[in-house]
């Protein structure tokens, strides 16, 4: 069961502003950043197997859920500048950063920066392939974001009928405002089709406990070659997880496993 939640306005520093929300009231902060086409709700059922020992945050990246009118950039350079906004917002301790995909890239840029213990990335977009941007991340979404407010929540539900409900309505909050020009500029915002997004050397010789989560190869963002860079150049302080058979958004379609791995490491 998902606990109840307090919500409030966090300046990011440029004029814009972002909702975070907080699930537990005590206990050391998870700051959780979401991916493409998703929002804060997509932390929820994490919040629920969570806030019991920790206080988990999550907060609607520019372009997606409520921050669906917040103007980019969307560099990466400008996802950790509000990371660090969000995070300065956080008393106490941060215990880690939790982010998936593209939120999973401003995690691995942002634990250089922000003052965590570790860091966790789901499936992490280290490095995308050259031109094949708008395939991988927009044809798929171009036709819901281009339907009409009041029918989207049907087509959106159609599309994830296959989540459980919470992340479906998770999914909803975060398409329902939203569209499709901040994931055309986050590929080009980062010099995706021309192979500038490449996150290798951000995760060399890491300088804090680094989890990786990472997908079955035949659904994973993160190419064998990179996974394997990580391997060999990523440091002691890394540590690989592989769920073979289990897609992309893993903490969705493996939940337990996930959660059970996560905690095993922030308890570790």
């Amino acid at each position: 069961m998902t606990p109840p939640s307090t919500q409030r306005t966090i300046d990011l520093g440029d004029g814009d502003v972002t909702t975070l929300e907080q699930w537990g009231e005590s206990g050391p902060a998870l700051l959780c950043v979401h991916g493409i086409a998703s929002s804060r709700k997509s932390w929820a059922r994490t919040a629920g197997a969570f806030a019991g020992s920790f206080r988990v945050f999550a907060y609607d990246q520019r372009g997606h859920g409520d921050s669906a009118a917040v103007a980019g950039p969307m560099t990466h350079e400008q996802s950790v500048r509000d990371l660090l906004a969000v995070a300065r917002a956080i008393d106490g301790d941060l215990c880690a950063l939790i982010g998936h995909s593209w939120g999973g890239a401003i995690v691995l840029r942002g634990g250089h920066e922000v003052g965590c213990v570790r860091v966790i990335a789901i499936d992490p977009m280290i490095h995308q392939a050259a031109g094949r941007w708008a395939s991988d991340f927009v044809d798929d979404l171009a036709a819901v974001l281009a339907a009409p407010v009041n029918a989207r929540e049907g087509l959106i539900r159609e599309m994830y009928a296959g989540l459980p409900p919470l992340e479906v309505d998770a999914k909803v909050h975060a398409l329902r405002h939203m569209s499709i020009e901040p994931i055309i500029a986050l590929g080009a915002d980062n010099g995706a089709d021309a192979g500038a997004w490449d996150l290798r050397e951000v995760v060399r010789g890491y300088p804090k406990p680094l989890l990786l989560l990472l997908a079955d190869p035949s659904d994973s963002v993160v190419f064998p070659a990179d996974a394997a860079f990580v391997r060999e150049h990523g440091g002691a302080n890394v540590t690989i997880e592989v769920f073979e058979g289990e897609g992309h958004a893993l903490h969705r379609t493996a939940f337990d496993r996930f959660a059970a791995s996560v905690r095993a490491f922030l308890t570790s």
